[in-house]
């Protein structure tokens, strides 16, 4: 899969306030295109963190499915899904369940996981009317620029997401796990270091601590690493947040974070988190066939509210195992 020593140099545009683009000739065999310029994308990816790719005509699941398996090589099988998506093919699915109108604020995908993908790809078969883009920001440099009292505290303790499996909100268990057996579902919590407590009327609620701050495998640089903000309930609109609160009480959300000290984040503090954001935001409105790579670790993402129609389906690649992922409380008092 390595790059052709005759394939022509990338003419890559980087560009203030967008991701970095790359325009090409609709080439005739996107997927054999991808898998000739393979080496030299992931190195746009390293460099800009995020690298846009506009002329391949990725307009069918099978043609965006090819083009992936080029790039990346076997594609994750997602686990510990927060909502549901449609299974496309072995390790491509449709993007995210969630509602059009609401945004889906900046995160790094499965952060709280214990093994997270490394690279983000993305294929616009169908472009919204108006807005929907999947924009990104720089990890780093949202650290850098998050007052360092609170990214000090994150760092020493960690976070935490809480989960509350319903039958109506998020991601199912067999979504979620693959599975709805409770043996099964308990040793991946045991070996995915996942509390885990079976409720009364046979729901599952769950807590996990991780690193809300890591160093990125292959620069070595610090990241704000985390979906603190989005999986928060201060995130959610006012009213959809209201209604969640009055069903299933204000600890039984269907997700929410804390603190790794198990404190409740205050609405100031989330709302800080996505102020800086969106300050830090890069975004390129979608156009049909689009293919978007983005650098897990070191750039987050989100999904801005649209209207009409958005067709967009996504694969993960290239598992980390971060040596930082999971803060230990030993650690944290250190």
């Amino acid at each position: 899969m390595s790059s052709s020593p005759l394939a022509a140099p990338l003419d890559v545009e980087p560009r203030p306030g967008s991701p970095a683009l790359l325009s090409v000739d609709s080439p005739g065999d996107a997927a054999s295109w991808a898998a000739e310029h393979r080496e030299s994308l992931r190195a746009q990816v390293t460099e800009h963190g995020a690298l846009l790719v506009r002329g391949l005509g990725l307009r069918d699941a099978d043609r965006a499915g090819a083009v992936f398996a080029k790039l990346a090589g076997v594609l994750m099988t997602e686990r510990e899904a927060f909502a549901p998506r449609e299974p496309l093919g072995p390790g491509l699915y449709s993007s995210t369940d969630w509602p059009a109108n609401q945004p889906m604020c900046m995160h790094h995908e499965l952060s709280y996981a214990l093994e997270v993908p490394g690279l983000m790809l993305f294929a616009c078969l169908a472009a919204p009317g108006e807005g929907g883009a999947t924009a990104v920001a720089d990890a780093e440099e949202v650290l850098g620029a998050l007052p360092a009292g609170l990214t000090d505290r994150f760092e020493r303790e960690g976070w935490l997401l809480t989960r509350s499996y319903n039958d109506e909100i998020g991601a199912s268990l067999a979504e979620s796990f693959g599975t709805e057996d409770r043996g099964e579902i308990e040793r991946y919590c045991r070996s995915h270091a996942i509390d885990f407590h079976w409720q009364p009327d046979g729901s599952l609620r769950t807590e996990q601590r991780r690193s809300a701050v890591v160093r990125h495998p292959l620069t070595g640089r610090r990241c704000w690493f985390n979906q603190i903000a989005f999986l928060n309930e201060w995130t959610l609109a006012p009213e959809v947040r209201e209604y969640l609160v009055d069903e299933y009480g204000a600890d039984g959300l269907p997700f929410n974070t804390r603190y790794g000290d198990g404190a409740p984040i205050g609405e100031d503090v989330v709302r800080l988190l996505n102020e800086t954001y969106a300050k830090h935001t890069r975004r390129e409105p979608w156009q049909d066939g689009d293919l978007l790579l983005v650098d897990n670790i070191r750039t987050a993402h989100s999904r801005e509210p649209f209207t009409g129609e958005r067709r967009v389906v996504v694969g993960m690649a290239e598992p980390q195992r971060l040596a930082d992922g999971c803060p230990t409380p030993e650690a944290s008092e250190r």
